[in-house]
């Protein structure tokens, strides 16, 4: 299956160290070598880099990788592929427009009986069926509030209900992000991990790298990281159960 990463802070912050761990999983430490992807947010608009190659190959996840974009909420993928080709559009993490904001989103695992989801509005570029789940999703949150409500955080809650639902149709671990909260859901595989003072070393699993946060922080930052499987192994992280929701806004637990 593929693996997810997120962060949620609450200060522009670079996810290169966590980075760096999964995307050797993508083809290298892992058997992930079906694409790849990332999408930060800077105010109200994000970027997004993908590439079908494997992620531990890509000339894009190098520059990524060595380039410290500093951003509030990120997430990223690396893709086995079950459902759909090897190729673009059907890289993750996915964008779409809603009430004037960039929602992300990001899936692990496979469906059955998914093409039975129908779409009005949202309709998907690529055939898999992590996209489909994501167009559903906008779907029925757009017509259960058909202008911006002035409580978001209702809206992600909608969200994780809506994913129990597509849970019920097999594995379906979610990130989805409109840049301020990141919502986590689990089906069968997530964890986290919140850093804050007093930081200490952290040293990856899956790469030859040890950093110590406390020269790369001030002691009032606060960054929730999260993934499909522990990147490193001198940190305690927090297992999900399944058919768990875990809302972040910058950085902390809402």
């Amino acid at each position: 299956m593929c693996e997810l990463l997120g962060m949620s802070a609450n200060v522009p912050t670079d996810i290169c160290f966590s980075f760096s761990g999964l995307l050797e999983r993508g083809g290298n430490t892992g058997p992930h070598k079906d694409g790849w992807g990332i999408t930060f947010y800077e105010g109200k608009g994000c970027r997004t880099f993908k590439d079908p190659e494997p992620s531990c190959q890509s000339e894009i996840a190098k520059l990524v990788k060595a380039y410290p974009i500093k951003s509030v909420s990120v997430i990223s993928h690396i893709r086995q592929g079950n459902r759909g080709r090897t190729c673009l559009e059907n890289t993750h993490p996915f964008t779409r427009e809603l009430w004037g904001r960039e929602i992300s989103y990001a899936h692990n695992g496979q469906l059955s009986n998914y093409k039975d989801l129908k779409t009005q509005y949202y309709k998907p570029v690529g055939n898999t069926d992590s996209e489909l789940a994501f167009c559903w999703i906008l779907d029925k949150i757009r017509e259960k509030y058909p202008k911006k409500p002035s409580n978001m955080a209702a809206v992600f809650r909608y969200a994780a209900k809506l994913a129990d639902q597509l849970r019920e149709k097999g594995v379906f671990n979610m990130l989805l992000t409109d840049g301020v909260f990141v919502l986590a859901y689990c089906s069968n595989n997530l964890h986290w991990i919140t850093r804050k003072a007093p930081f200490g070393k952290a040293t990856l699993i899956d790469a030859d790298m040890v950093v110590d946060f406390q020269k790369e922080t001030t002691p009032n930052d606060v960054v929730t990281v999260i993934a499909t499987r522990p990147l490193t192994n001198d940190e305690e992280w927090t297992k999900m159960e399944p058919g768990q929701s875990v809302l972040f806004k910058l950085g902390e637990k809402v």
